[in-house]
């Protein structure tokens, strides 16, 4: 039994030596053929090898350059929160009360540190600003506005309809001098019960809404200031505010004429914290500094520099936007003065003068002959305008001196164009015969004090906000023939008052139509004025900063400022989600 299992054990060993024998050499045999035989193939597919490798190399290649080149498709720069933007003005800063703002600095850090009742909007059209809701009676004597739930000044506490009444009153109270009083004089506000605020003209005024585009000031911090010294009062250098911007701090910039008033985000402002963390104002004295901040980069941008003096800018890092405004500059004729009181020599002048000449000085700027925007009413037909006439004009006006020296005290102030279009009105009333003394001065509370407040001039070249609707009862009309008013020709007309006041008080557009076209006939006739042309802003900023949208339509300079919430300089590359 055990010799029968030892020879089936032996036999399989030998069987399985037998299988495993041949399969090594079955193994070696394959490997011969598969591998070792095939070694002496590889020269003659050396080249497919390589072009198969130069391919695989070109695809990582390619694939690396193109995400090199197309990754900004993933990303974005965007801009973010921070950073302080910075903008060059011109005029000297009396008073940060709003209420006394003159200069073009002083008017430029009340729009930022303070909101308004009303506002102009994106399309240039009155619209919402501190007040949720504007309405009118049917008579349109009534007003009701409410302002909007949880607004606060910079210091948290609430701004109330005692704030809005406060503010009216001082504006009223002729101590005080605003330049806001022209549209609220007579006008009575009280709360309602159901805490409205209720305005009640003396008469109807269908665009008493644009009106109500006033800065309002804190009665918890001004209550029992005297409205005599209220610009001496505190307030006037550190402010509590309303707006967009927070007073910060002063300090003197890198020149002696130069200050810089730094201002912080507020938490408080009603459409919400802007990106930008502060705002800082350069103040210069004329355009010459302001072009040097520009080209040497102490500022983000300015609104201070005109068409020509934009060419004059080096630096490849600023844009440029043009933007018409609302606004008209005028020759306005002091028709109380010894020197521009007749009514024929004032006709004569427009005669006599070359008003493209005058206006050639002005380039990017649009003609303007009448006090009327086409933006703001549609009107039927305009009066003629007597054409030039050279020999004409010198022979009226010999007639009317009668032998004796006629003498024009011309004035004007150091902005835009308006410098160079006086020197070149004054070479044209010296070629008529006038003797002509022009004075130039910087816009400030001193010049509205000392020359326009009292018509200290025969002549002023000046620019006024012409308004988003048409309302010439503050420039023509003989209740705005005072200091207080802006009545700048000292106009007295009873029938033009009627039809100022009748154009302002209806709701009836096509009579408001019919009044306007009579009130530009007597105009004309009697000569008050004489329109030169429609300025635009030019703004300069760099082109790396976000400013007021492309769609924004301005009415004022300061409408530029209607979206500063949405100013940045600060930006990021972030990746955009699929």
């Amino acid at each position: 039994m055990k010799k029968s299992i030892r020879k089936r054990g032996q036999k399989f060993i030998r069987k399985f030596s037998r299988a495993s024998a041949k399969a090594g050499e079955d193994g070696r045999e394959h490997i011969r053929e598969n591998l070792i035989e095939r070694f002496s193939h590889i020269a003659s597919i050396r080249l497919l090898i390589l072009e198969w490798g130069l391919l695989v190399l070109a695809l990582i290649m390619l694939a690396t350059t193109q995400a090199f080149w197309f990754g900004d498709s993933y990303a974005e720069n965007t801009f973010i929160n921070g950073g302080t933007y910075t903008e060059a003005t011109i005029g000297d800063v009396n008073s940060l009360n709003p209420l006394f703002a003159a200069t073009s600095s002083e008017k430029a850090l009340s729009r930022l540190m303070f909101a308004t009742i009303t506002t102009n909007d994106y399309s240039g059209h009155p619209g919402i600003g501190l007040a949720e809701s504007v309405s009118s009676d049917e008579s349109g004597r009534v007003w009701t506005v409410k302002l909007r739930e949880g607004l606060k000044w910079s210091d948290g506490a609430p701004i109330t309809n005692e704030d809005v009444i406060f503010t009216v009153e001082l504006i009223k109270n002729p101590a005080v001098s605003s330049g806001y009083d022209s549209n609220l004089s007579n006008v009575r506000v009280t709360e309602s019960d159901n805490s409205e605020l209720v305005f009640e003209l003396p008469a109807a005024y269908a665009d008493f809404e644009s009106a109500l585009n006033i800065p309002v000031v804190p009665k918890h911090v001004l209550d029992g200031a005297d409205p005599k010294t209220l610009i001496e009062n505190d307030f006037s250098t550190a402010p509590v505010t309303s707006g967009a911007f927070t007073f910060n701090a002063v300090q003197s910039g890198a020149t002696s004429d130069e200050k810089v008033y730094y201002l912080s985000a507020s938490d408080c402002y009603y459409k919400g914290k802007p990106l930008l963390s502060s705002f800082a104002v350069h103040t210069y004295k004329n355009k010459t500094a302001v072009l040097e901040a520009i080209n040497s980069g102490a500022v983000t941008a300015t609104a201070e520099l005109s068409g020509a003096d934009a060419e004059l800018v080096l630096s490849g890092q600023f844009s440029q936007k043009d933007s018409s405004l609302n606004s008209g500059a005028f020759i306005f004729f002091n028709t109380l003065s010894e020197g521009a009181k007749n009514a024929g020599l004032r006709a004569a002048i427009r005669e006599g003068i070359d008003i493209d000449k005058i206006r050639a000085v002005a380039p990017a700027t649009q003609a303007l002959d009448y006090p009327l925007l086409a933006s703001q009413i549609e009107l039927t037909s305009y009066p003629e305008l007597p054409e030039g006439n050279l020999e004409s004009a010198k022979a009226k006006i010999a007639e009317i001196a009668g032998g004796d020296s006629l003498h024009l005290n011309v004035v004007t102030v150091n902005s835009g164009y308006l410098p160079a279009v006086t020197d070149v009105l004054a070479e044209e009333l010296r070629g008529l015969g006038f003797e002509v003394d022009v004075s130039k001065y910087d816009e400030n509370q001193e010049f509205i004090s000392n020359v326009v407040s009292k018509r200290n001039y025969d002549i002023l070249v000046y620019e006024v906000e012409l308004g988003a609707e048409p309302d010439l009862l503050p420039y023509y009309h003989s209740s705005q023939a005072s200091g207080s008013g802006l009545n700048l020709s000292n106009y007295r007309n009873a029938l033009v008052d009627d039809l100022l006041l009748g154009a302002r008080d209806t709701l009836d557009e096509t009579l408001r139509v019919k009044k306007y076209e009579s009130f530009l006939e007597y105009w004309v006739t009697g000569v008050p004025a004489i329109g030169l042309y429609q300025p635009n802003l030019t703004y300069i900023y760099n082109r790396n900063v976000r400013t007021y949208g492309n769609d924004v339509r301005l009415v004022t300079a300061l409408d530029r400022f209607v979206d500063v919430e949405s100013w940045a300089t600060v930006k990021e590359v972030r990746n955009k989600t699929p």
